[in-house]
């Protein structure tokens, strides 16, 4: 059944075994119009209550929860024989009716007489009674058959909803008001006009390039749009501007953007961010975004104007009012974050981040604390310490004072929350030298309960992606959940209320390091369901074994480095050999800021991974002039450089690069361009939080042009390898999984570009793919407005500057 902007058709022919019916806005109304808020019974009261959380902007989700007890009585015969699957017979299978919407002040007086004449009826007697008391009419007759229909179609909806997916149940199914299309982290969205039959057909709706959105082009547009209210709403270009945009057209609505001087240029987080957030209370309509330079900007969402009455101006300035002194002052000061701020029950939540990189200038930082603000004035509600201060929870456990000066501890990437339970899920990263995750109060800010997943973290394995919240059946008992990817490619899944772990996740044995003055746990935990998705350590049967050849020269590369499985310590540099630690699972490797998608109907996390992101982390003694650290990340041999992050001063207010760019990333190891371990490179795996088992993972990606045209290769029969990156975020409908490409390939059947792919969400067989110039580089979204589908993805990187690209299928007739 699809619900459009003006009609509502009504499918009837598979009416019996239907699976739930999507709660609209056209729907409420229907039933309203046509008398169904007739008074008696706890049903009507309770779909009463519906409608007054519908009319006031709230959220509807807890009093449909409590319609289903009267629905089920009800859709069983328990109320007056009114049973919807019975009563259906009396109207042929196979028709098609169509409901006209009607002015919302179109309530005759001949209605509002049947719904008074009815109170204390029979449902029975009641249709009855109306039909006689409209005269036997054509056009009532009319009417009462669309009643029927409609009350027909709200009970089996209900009815056959299971529990988990009425508690989800949200009349803006066919937006993105989110990041991540809800508070739970899902990036799903129940929409199939756009399916396996004719993705392939998707043509370009519009698209927007956002190199005037600042003063230089932006290579890394990482955003995904929100869709709400017929707006589309995103940041982009290098000085982090917010568009707003006709969601069918591309036409800019309006624009704004903040000039920040040396404050921006300063700061660590920069260009465009990931996103933005949205707040109305049925009357006023709001945007919250925050600046490179760490300010809570509060837009009216009607015009981009500062909202006057929140904070100073629609400004909160987050270097203040912070309970620490922000150093070595507000204008330079390490601290900002590049992520969607989440605004839940009139709170917005914020989180921090520092440079990205294993060359921390100093073991002393700012501390990235996570505050709630009020929606509506900007006054700061609470704030949780993620180092905790003396007295507080933990505090004991930083040895030798340390809480007071370490740094960073903050919470970068994204945050979900469960409204109904009010409680906030926290992703939090490691202290200054680069992890635990944290439950706490949405009204208060303290903490409920938290798992340390690194203990005494010595590898980049922070929790970058935000958690997401599930609700399960694990042996026939219903579980509320939280599961959290990794970069170790482990899925952590906890019961979301106490913390427990759902499978039990016990402490094994790890190597311990020799490194001088360093302190190792001796342990760290590993859950023993789900399986590691993808690899996160390295041995020799990891190497790439194509050929012989190939072989041996992966195998003396290795020589140079220890290898280990996941945990597995770096090692001091030396020139004779170690020159560090092979990894994978660290970084780049897993699932990163992405995260992964759920599906609330088959209860299955999708979630990409980086299977072959491998990085030797070997450690030298830090020169004083890099670091007062006593070691610090680099290869023995070669000159210590400070590690930059991807996009680092490149923001609009930051000065022009030099042509060179000094310093670097991370070391890449291959063989002619090839990696040094076997494929697959990247896999999009699905995994049942009921049962936590695989149900299938493939490689994602079309293979390499490096692979393919390879001349050690030629002859070999390489089955799609999927491709290296650790950006990828999937998007989840009706029926398939969505992901575009992380880099561009040249083959027969497309020019130089990348591909946005769909797979059978049951299966993970690709049935669809399109082009794109660009690789992926924001996760995808999708939404509908005017009766058709649209997906949006951004795109960026190499030469190609950030694009916002809208597909949808052909109009009818084209």
């Amino acid at each position: 059944m699809l619900f459009e902007q003006v009609k509502i058709p009504i499918h009837l022919d598979h009416l019996p075994f239907a699976t739930g019916v999507p709660i609209s806005h056209e729907l409420l109304h229907a039933m309203e119009k046509y008398a169904i808020l007739a008074e008696g019974h706890n049903f009507t009261k309770q779909i009463a209550a519906v409608f007054a959380a519908q009319r006031g902007g709230r959220d509807i989700r807890d009093p449909i929860i409590k319609l289903e007890p009267a629905t089920k009585l009800l859709c069983d015969g328990g109320v007056d024989e009114y049973g919807p699957m019975k009563y259906a017979l009396r109207w042929p299978m196979g028709t098609r009716q169509f409901y006209q919407r009607p002015p919302n002040s179109d309530v005759t007086k001949e209605q509002e007489s049947t719904r008074r004449s009815n109170k204390s009826s029979r449902w029975s007697k009641r249709i009855e009674t109306a039909r006689k008391f409209s005269g036997g009419t054509k056009m009532r007759e009319r009417q009462l058959k669309r009643l029927d229909i409609l009350l027909l179609l709200f009970f089996v909806g209900l009815r056959c909803w299971p529990a988990s997916v009425v508690a989800q149940v949200h009349p803006q199914d066919t937006e993105w008001p989110s990041y991540a299309a809800d508070l739970a982290g899902t990036r799903y969205r129940p929409l199939d006009q756009i399916n396996a039959a004719n993705f392939s057909d998707l043509e370009i709706a519009w698209r927007i390039k956002t190199d005037n959105f600042g003063d230089r082009p932006e290579y890394k547009l990482e955003g995904t749009p929100l869709m709400v209210n017929g707006v589309l709403y995103a940041t982009a270009g290098s000085r982090r501007a917010v568009i707003a945009l006709d969601p069918a057209t591309g036409e800019l609505l309006w624009i704004h953007g903040e000039r920040e001087g040396k404050r921006g240029g300063s700061a660590p987080r920069q260009l465009s961010g990931r996103g933005l957030a949205y707040w109305s209370d049925g009357k006023e309509e709001r945007i919250l975004y925050v600046t490179p330079g760490f300010r809570l900007i509060c837009l009216d969402a009607k015009t981009g104007v500062r909202v006057p009455s929140f904070g100073d101006n629609g400004e909160v300035d987050l270097k203040v009012n912070a309970d620490q002194d922000i150093f070595p002052d507000l204008i330079t000061g390490e601290i900002g974050i590049q992520s969607a701020p989440v605004v839940a029950k009139d709170t917005v939540i914020i989180g921090a981040a520092f440079r990205e990189g294993m060359t921390p200038k100093s073991m002393r930082n700012n501390k990235g604390y996570v505050r709630g603000f009020d929606v509506r004035t900007g006054k700061r509600l609470w704030i949780f310490h993620t180092i905790p201060k003396k007295g507080e929870f933990g505090y004991d456990s930083w040895e030798k004072g340390s809480a007071e000066y370490t740094g960073n501890t903050g919470v970068w990437t994204q945050i979900t929350v469960d409204e109904q339970l009010g409680l906030v899920y926290l992703p939090v990263e490691s202290p200054t030298s680069d992890f635990y995750g944290v439950c706490v109060d949405l009204k208060t800010g303290q903490r409920k309960w938290h798992f340390q997943l690194v203990h005494h973290p010595l590898w980049d394995m922070d929790i970058s992606s935000a958690p997401i919240l599930a609700d399960i059946t694990v042996d026939g008992k219903p579980v509320k959940a939280v599961a959290q990817p990794s970069k170790q490619g482990f899925l952590y899944v906890f019961d979301r209320v106490t913390g427990k772990p759902i499978w039990p996740i016990p402490e094994r044995p790890v190597e311990v390091g020799n490194v001088p003055g360093e302190w190792y746990s001796a342990t760290q935990p590993i859950p023993t369901k789900p399986a590691a998705y993808s690899r996160n350590g390295v041995s020799t049967d990891d190497l790439i074994d194509f050929t012989p050849a190939l072989r041996d020269r992966a195998m003396e590369i290795a020589s140079k480095y220890h290898l280990g499985p996941v945990f597995t310590p770096p090692t001091v540099s030396k020139l004779g050999g170690p020159l560090g630690t092979l990894t994978m699972g660290t970084a780049s490797g897993g699932t990163n800021w992405p995260g992964g998608s759920y599906d609330p109907e088959t209860h299955n996390v999708y979630v990409y991974a980086c299977n072959s992101c491998i990085e030797p982390i070997g450690l030298v003694p830090a020169p004083k002039e890099v670091s007062d650290l006593n070691y610090v990340a680099g290869t023995a041999g070669k000159e210590v450089q400070v590690l930059h992050g991807p996009g680092e001063n490149a923001g609009a207010d930051s000065p022009k690069p030099p042509t060179k760019r000094t310093g670097g990333g991370y070391v890449a190891l291959n063989l002619d361009g090839l990696p040094l371990v076997k494929p697959p490179y990247g896999t999009i795996t699905a995994i049942n939080l009921d049962q936590g088992e695989f149900v299938w993972q493939i490689a994602h990606g079309e293979t390499p042009d490096v692979v393919r045209n390879n001349e050690a290769l030629k002859g070999l029969n390489i089955p799609r390898t999927g491709q290296e990156t650790y950006n990828i975020g999937t998007l989840v409908t009706k029926t398939l999984i969505i992901a575009g490409e992380g880099h561009v390939t040249t083959t027969a059947d497309h020019p130089r570009g990348a591909m946005l792919r769909a797979y059978d969400k049951a299966t993970g067989k690709e049935v669809g793919a399109v082009y794109m110039p660009a690789p992926q580089t924001g996760s995808p979204m999708t939404y509908m407005v005017h009766g058709k589908q649209y997906i949006v993805v951004a795109v960026s990187g190499g030469p190609y500057s950030g694009e916002y690209i809208a597909y949808t299928l052909p109009s009818t007739g084209e």
